[in-house]
């Protein structure tokens, strides 16, 4: 019997291969590119790298898809998975509870700023996004002003896929094959320095003030009777890690106030040690109407989102017959809620927020060196979470061409980073850039590493130009 099912390696990666050729389709991915070539298969992690099914390692400098923050392979993670798994598999949290949802909903409210002391959990980053509009339009209907469901966010910044999120989403070239889309999304700028006004391009707190204000411009123009949220995140992904100027979101704050619209921190990135915080609004010093998260509550260990919110915001759900007609199956489940508290766990257990802020100075002035290549433009970012631009000219931060960042990103860089054994993003939703995410654990050594293989391919990527 043994003899009859054996198979030699080759065999069992080649079958692998025609599976996944076959009948897996990957997620943004042009599946065409696979044709004549292998689908890349990781089968493993440990620490800050991954392991392919060929045996070759790579530095995951992306955390995955920026959610692995305590590294991979840890078994006490897995452990308490099991162990929740044996004892409760599942249990909707629909008129019922569980004590791991429990659990990790009063320890999230003791993390969140302020007084966001209210957990709703979802199972994806989108599907927190797109929860927490609902929750604004509902709350607005409570609260009498029924008319108010436009939401505002930046140009570029990305908030998920589902039909809802998308509409949020700033990147129109994602979009058109799923319109018509919900009404109600409006763009506002964002906070690349890099790419600011001439008017504003030498002052970081002018532009900051600006930013902001064309928030404030946006809302007035809509009719603030008609906007519902403002959506942004701490740091923006989508676009390469713009960073706030100083006081921006205080006086964004203080326009949603004026104006009685909701503040919602897109955390699901930014949250859980990426910028050396429980929450990126730590960081900056606001407190937000609403934060939505995933990716990092458990390090992906098992899936799980939601949205953190102000007791002001439950408020109108506490009494008669109100109540937010919404929820998802899977959210909360009892082994995501156990594997995100053992995930805090060893957050706490081996200071990961400590070393992010520790080093993070450190990853910066690694990743500056690159500053000495013709085409790198501008290196920005916070704590763990960096994006790289690349430029044609650097004295005028000329920009390439679709046609140039098709042949430089897909042609060249993507593919040559990897082979070279770092696993990153070079993305052109916006100016191209390589953006960088790497676990918590991560050193010196590791930001060495990452700057040694950036240094040497992007230096190849130039003489091919």
């Amino acid at each position: 019997m043994g003899n009859e099912i054996a198979m030699t390696s080759s065999e069992a990666e080649l079958d692998l291969q025609q599976a996944a050729k076959d009948h897996l389709w990957l997620h943004f991915t042009r599946m065409s590119a696979y044709g004549k070539s292998d689908v890349p298969v990781i089968v493993r992690g440990e620490g800050a790298y991954v392991y392919d099914d060929k045996g070759r390692r790579y530095l995951d400098g992306l955390a995955g898809l920026f959610v692995s923050q305590v590294g991979h392979g840890r078994t006490e993670i897995a452990a308490a998975a099991a162990k929740q798994g044996s004892e409760l598999a599942y249990f909707p949290l629909w008129s019922y509870a569980h004590p791991s949802a429990i659990k990790l909903a009063d320890r999230l409210a003791g993390l969140a700023p302020g007084d966001l002391n209210r957990v709703f959990f979802t199972t994806s980053g989108s599907e927190a996004v797109e929860s927490a509009w609902k929750l604004a339009k509902a709350y607005f209907k409570q609260k009498g002003e029924p008319t108010r469901y436009k939401v505002l966010s930046r140009e570029l910044a990305y908030h998920g896929t589902s039909m809802g999120a998308l509409a949020i989403t700033g990147l129109a070239a994602i979009k058109p094959d799923f319109e018509p889309l919900p009404p109600g999304g409006v763009r506002v700028p964002n906070t690349n320095f890099y790419r600011a006004p001439g008017f504003v391009a030498h002052d970081l707190d002018q532009f900051g003030i600006w930013a902001a204000d064309e928030i404030e411009r946006a809302i007035l123009r809509e009719g603030p009777e008609s906007v519902a949220a403002v959506y942004l995140e701490p740091v923006q992904n989508s676009g390469g890690c713009f960073p706030p100027p100083p006081g921006y979101f205080q006086r964004v704050r203080e326009i949603c106030d004026r104006h009685g619209v909701l503040m919602v921190s897109d955390e699901v990135i930014c949250a859980f040690g990426r910028l050396g915080h429980y929450f990126g609004a730590e960081r900056y010093g606001y407190v937000p109407d609403i934060i939505t998260f995933a990716k990092g509550v458990t390090s992906g260990y098992s899936p799980l989102g939601g949205m953190i919110v102000r007791d002001e915001i439950m408020e109108p759900f506490l009494s008669g017959t109100a109540t937010f007609l919404h929820g998802v199956t899977f959210a909360g489940h009892p082994v995501s809620t156990a594997v995100a508290l053992a995930n805090l766990d060893v957050f706490e257990a081996e200071d990961l927020l400590g070393n992010v802020r520790k080093n993070e100075a450190g990853f910066r002035a690694t990743l500056e060196k690159l500053n000495d290549l013709p085409i790198v433009g501008d290196v920005r970012g916070a704590g763990y979470f960096y994006g790289i631009e690349l430029v044609k000219d650097k004295a005028t931060r000329e920009t390439f061409d679709d046609d140039e960042s098709e042949r430089l990103l897909r042609g060249f860089l993507s593919h040559a980073l990897f082979d070279a054994g770092l696993v990153c993003r070079a993305d052109d939703r916006g100016d191209p850039v390589i953006q960088l995410s790497p676990p918590l654990i991560c050193t010196q050594e590791h930001f060495d590493e990452i700057e040694q293989i950036l240094r040497a391919t992007l230096s190849e990527a130039w003489k091919r130009l």
